[in-house]
């Protein structure tokens, strides 16, 4: 198989490799998010907490070479990963943020959100100017396409760990969500405040902790951003991904596998254009540059409705606040 000869199998390739780049950071954040208001909480500023968790992992990932002196090697191996924990915690302090301002009374989770949405992007901005022109050392790809000689094909396979990560992370947290007893727990914060509270558990206790690690999973998919796809670190690098992840939180009905599923589907809307583009189609690039957006305002729109309930969705999510 020549290069040349994919022809029009190009576009499904290219959206393949698009679900698997594009959804890792999509998988992360959902899955946080989950775990958030499974305990009866919404956090709407996992963008702000995406981006710094991508500027942290980035300037951690620097520094970490930097320190270490010798380019390649260790410097290359172990920096990332050091940059992907220091990202995950600094999303993990954001969600402690969260979770402790929303604990006090009176206070609106969905303002709160907003708020340290805008704060988180700020700081980011702030402290990351100085890591816009270094390079930090990135993430390395497995290359599971060595098996092909089309260059295509090995780009397609080239799979970051950090996605395999998330495939099996998502099992994971469904199990324990039905089957362990902290599993219990969080659901039942999550359905009932003052059923917690008379079997003895701390409902902001419990909260600060879902948050908590939700921020920490958020954090890790910004990392991805920055240290593998696209791999650089500026202030657009986001572009809303954090706030699509809340929507997909909802068109999963709150399910791990099912927010796996559908961050599959984002990855594979984002790529549409630049798979067209391969194969020299070129009209309307800015509109299917929009698919994913579009995606996420139709699922919002059919998901809405003022006389029903929707199905899967934590009673604590639905009480006025």
């Amino acid at each position: 198989m020549t290069e040349d000869s994919l022809g029009l199998w190009s576009v499904p390739l290219a959206m393949v490799a698009g679900a698997i780049r594009v959804s890792t950071p999509f998988i992360f954040v959902s899955l946080g998010e989950t775990l958030t208001e499974r305990s009866g909480r919404i956090n709407l500023g996992l963008e702000g907490t995406l981006v710094m968790g991508a500027m942290a992992g980035y300037a951690i990932s620097y520094q970490t070479s930097v320190a270490l002196g010798a380019p390649g090697g260790l410097a290359m191996a172990v920096s990332p990963w050091i940059g992907v924990i220091a990202a995950g915690l600094a999303g993990a302090v954001f969600g402690i943020l969260h979770a402790w301002l929303c604990s006090k009374p009176r206070v609106n989770d969905v303002a709160v959100g907003i708020a340290l949405m805008l704060f988180g992007a700020g700081l980011a901005f702030y402290l990351g100017k100085p890591y816009i022109k270094p390079t930090a050392p990135r993430l390395q790809a497995i290359p599971f396409g060595f098996w092909s000689d089309n260059t295509k094909v090995q780009n397609a396979l080239e799979v970051n760990a950090l996605f395999l990560v998330g495939c099996v992370l998502a099992p994971f947290i469904l199990w324990g969500l039905r089957n362990t007893r902290y599993g219990m727990i969080l659901r039942t914060v999550g359905e009932s405040a003052d059923a917690a509270r008379a079997m003895g558990y701390s409902v902001n206790g419990v909260r600060m902790i879902a948050t908590a690690a939700g921020g920490f999973l958020a954090g890790i998919g910004g990392s991805f951003l920055s240290l593998y796809y696209p791999g650089s670190w500026n202030e657009g690098l986001s572009s809303g991904q954090g706030l699509m992840a809340v929507a997909l939180v909802i068109f999963a009905r709150w399910n791990p596998m099912k927010c796996l599923y559908a961050s599959l589907l984002f990855g594979a809307a984002g790529a549409i254009a630049p798979a067209l583009q391969s194969v020299g189609v070129h009209s309307g690039r800015y509109l299917f540059t929009a698919a994913p957006y579009v995606f996420t305002l139709v699922i919002m729109i059919f998901t809405s409705s003022s006389s029903r309930t929707m199905a899967g969705i934590p009673a604590e999510l639905t009480a006025a606040r």
